[in-house]
């Protein structure tokens, strides 16, 4: 190519940057910050006296409101015919260290299909590590025209030479690296149902060329094997993390318009937030709450259902350093002065829908550490407004030498407290790192993907869907606050928003799978996985035959992050947890802390390292509670007080928590099994096992079961559930007693009480 050409087009682009930065009214300053650049480097790309970047050119147009074509070439792509682009000639839209991209009609309007020039070079080293895999939307199709190319769909790859070509769904995860010793040069055409996303297209061609790391890149280090299975992870520099500054700031100062959370409240208004939106507004809530007289190591409850400014108040607590504890609308005011008191709680930052406020207030009377108390959406005399206030405050918080980072604490949990009064998980800022797994490898979030867990922001699974893991992969996450879990109101909007991946806890796969999913496109989930209960295989079953979709499994606790699961590259078995995460070290002990054999029960513990280094998502300990500490914390293990039995494949399969484990007559039985095959009947609703004392035999089985509607709890009925359980198990393990209940006893969390059954 003519350098003179070359020259004289850097100038051309230059020109018209200056030129619209004008018309706009930007100061330099002002299009650097938008452009994620010094000032001066700034200076030197506008006045072109080095090479103009495409990332550069692409912010550019962002920021002015234009076309990238109208930067490039200095008008509006305006034919609506056909176009011809000649040999060499066209628009370089990509060219970045062993990549070169040109779009061959730049100036065809309202394309079907976007058509690329690409060439990778060889790169010696990128042949020794995983394929960068990445989605987008529509199709492509690419022909090779020289060299050799390795291509990766899901988890398919093939070698193609000159004139090979393949075409697939680019939905699927995909990428593709030069093989052969030398460049590879192709034609790759994207196709789209909608009007096509210069950008994503872009992004995509090359992200798949060569892994492109994360904004969190110096805190994770995984090894994934060619099909991108993951091998080991590791978090160097976790010392020094803070996940406000260096993944929400991080994203927002390279992507500033990125999708982080696409939200809905009660009366299904949209809002979406980039993740400088993230940003700025917990920054402002950073700096209201440091006002307010909130410090560094103070407790500050956050009641705040699935409203949007859970995301801006946490985010701000992690910045300032006060210790964010969660907690649900659905506490009375004695759970609340329970929690006041247990925790030191100082401030609140609460919802103002239904009766909350109120009950705050009425513990407030037993509760001296709580002085401050800050409502949301609604004002109420006594307690600060703050969607009012908090816009008030500076949107740019600095962060400060000594920042809270590392093994400071971030964040407090209450149990679910099956048993007894829910104790304290404290968890340190290494606690977001942890849910990278989470994210990555079991939920399968793709940073163009959209997320959508559950849960509440009351509880740890919240934490574990809609905020660390997905935002460190810097996928986004769908939010929908509903105040009534409604199946038929849900199943809608996966196709409306195009959710991709999906979480929810086995109950709520029960209310699915009870609609007539055929009604309802569920194309777009490409993954579904469940936690915070064991999952009964019939409702695996009865959703992969409904959606075609499996559900994949995981386990983990209050007190961790996922610990057990089916990860990308599991085989499924059903009914199993999956295996052991590589992040923690794994075993399972009988009741002397010696480990068991396979096939046989054993408690699911987590062993400390040689130096009594905990791994990144394990708590610490309990808040203020050594001697329940030392219950679960002791001879370098941390006892979950979960029993299970592994294959001898490596994977798990619940059993039941050690306490609920039944002694009769020799045996001890695990509840969860017999529970698992009670379901499979289609008369039964729910179902609950517990021990129920017996003079001979010391403890015996009982079921108590709650009969779907229209269902009559007859004696004959009893005996029908009996003989089945006989038939499908070891007849010992059969339910001698058996019993038709209303409803079962839960925890505020869900949870059945076996001990109230």
């Amino acid at each position: 190519m003519d350098t003179t050409h070359v020259n004289t087009q850097l100038l051309e682009v230059a020109f018209r940057i200056r030129e619209m930065r004008g018309i706009c009214g930007f100061s330099e300053l002002e299009m650097a910050q938008r452009t994620d650049l010094t000032l001066d480097q700034y200076r030197d790309y506008e006045a072109a006296r080095t090479d103009l970047p495409f990332t550069f050119i692409h912010k550019c147009s962002l920021a002015f409101g234009i076309g990238l074509t109208d930067l490039l070439e200095g008008h509006s792509a305006h034919l609506s015919s056909y176009t011809v682009t000649r040999r060499g000639q066209g628009q370089q839209t990509a060219k970045e260290p062993g990549i070169e991209i040109s779009n061959l009609a730049p100036f065809f309007r309202n394309k079907l299909a976007e058509p690329y020039y690409v060439t990778y070079d060889y790169d010696e080293a990128q042949q020794h590590r995983p394929i960068h895999l990445t989605t987008h939307a529509g199709q492509e199709f690419d022909i090779i025209l020289s060299g050799q190319l390795r291509v990766q769909i899901g988890e398919h790859t093939e070698i193609l030479g000159e004139g090979d070509s393949i075409l697939y769904n680019s939905s699927t995860p995909h990428g593709m690296i030069a093989v052969g010793g030398k460049p590879c040069e192709f034609c790759a055409v994207v196709i789209s149902g909608e009007k096509t996303d210069e950008k994503a297209v872009r992004q995509s061609i090359v992200q798949a060329r060569t892994s492109e790391d994360y904004v969190c890149r110096d805190f994770i280090r995984a090894v994934e094997d060619g099909q991108g299975v993951l091998q080991s992870l590791a978090f160097p520099n976790a010392d020094r993390f803070n996940f406000a500054f260096d993944c929400v700031d991080g994203i927002a100062a390279k992507y500033p318009d990125k999708l982080a959370m696409l939200h809905l409240d009660k009366d299904k208004n949209e809002r979406r937030f980039t993740f400088e939106d993230m940003s700025r507004a917990s920054s402002r809530a950073a700096n209201y709450f440091k006002a307010l007289g909130i410090r560094r190591g103070d407790r500050v409850m956050l009641v705040l259902k699935r409203h949007y400014q859970f995301w801006f108040a946490i985010l701000g607590l992690h910045k300032l350093g006060a210790i964010a504890v969660p907690a649900t609308n659905q506490l009375q005011d004695h759970d609340f002065s329970y929690r006041f008191n247990a925790a030191g709680i100082s401030a609140i930052v609460c919802t103002a829908d239904g009766d909350v406020a109120r009950q705050v207030e009425l513990a407030e009377k037993e509760s001296p550490s709580l002085t401050l108390k800050i409502l949301v959406g609604g004002q109420r005399e006594g307690w600060h407004d703050f969607d009012n206030e908090y816009t008030m405050y500076r949107s740019k918080y600095e962060r400060a030498e000594d920042a809270p980072c590392g093994n400071d604490l971030m964040l407090m949990f209450f149990t679910s407290g099956t048993t007894g009064y829910p104790k304290i998980a404290a968890h340190s800022y290494k606690y977001a790192l942890g849910h990278y797994i989470t994210a990555k490898y079991w939920h399968c979030v793709h940073a163009e993907g959209l997320h959508f867990t559950i849960s509440e922001t009351g509880w740890g699974k919240a934490l574990w869907g809609k905020l660390y893991g997905q935002w460190l992969c810097e996928g986004a996450i769908f939010t929908y606050d509903f105040d009534r879990f409604d199946a038929g109101d849900i199943l809608p909007m996966f196709a409306k928003y195009n959710i991709t991946t999906f979480c929810a806890p086995p109950t709520m796969y029960r209310m699915f799978i009870k609609q007539d999913l055929s009604r309802y496109d569920l194309s777009s989930i490409k993954h579904a996985t469940t936690a915070g209960e064991a999952l009964n295989p019939e409702v695996f079953r009865q959703f992969e035959a409904q959606t075609g979709l499996q559900i994949y499994e995981g386990f983990g606790q209050t007190e961790t992050t996922l610990t057990i699961g089916n990860l990308v590259g599991n085989k499924q078995k059903i009914g199993s947890m999956g295996k052991p995460i590589p992040t923690y070290d794994l075993v399972l002990v009988d009741g002397d802390g010696n480990p068991v054999a396979p096939g046989e029960n054993g408690e699911i513990c987590i062993r400390a390292d040689e130096n009594g280094e905990i791994p990144c998502g394990l708590f610490a300990g309990y808040y203020q509670e050594e001697a329940q500490t030392r219950e679960v914390w002791h001879d370098g293990l941390y006892h979950t007080r979960d029993v299970a039995w592994q294959d001898e494949d490596g994977y798990l399969w619940y059993v039941g928590r050690a306490d609920d484990v039944i002694k009769s007559s020799g045996y001890r039985i695990g509840p969860f099994e017999i529970e698992s095959v009670i379901m499979e009947l289609p008369y039964v609703l729910e179902c609950g096992v517990s021990a129920a004392p017996d003079e001979i035999r010391g403890q015996v089985v009982k079921a108590s079961i709650v009969l779907v509607p229209g269902t009559e709890g007859t004696d004959a009925l009893k005996k029908e559930i009996q003989t089945y359980v006989k038939q499908h198990t070891a007849p010992y393990k059969y339910p001698r007693i058996v019993v038709f209940r209303d409803e079962l006893p839960k925890t505020i969390s869900g949870k059945i009480m076996r001990n109230k059954l």
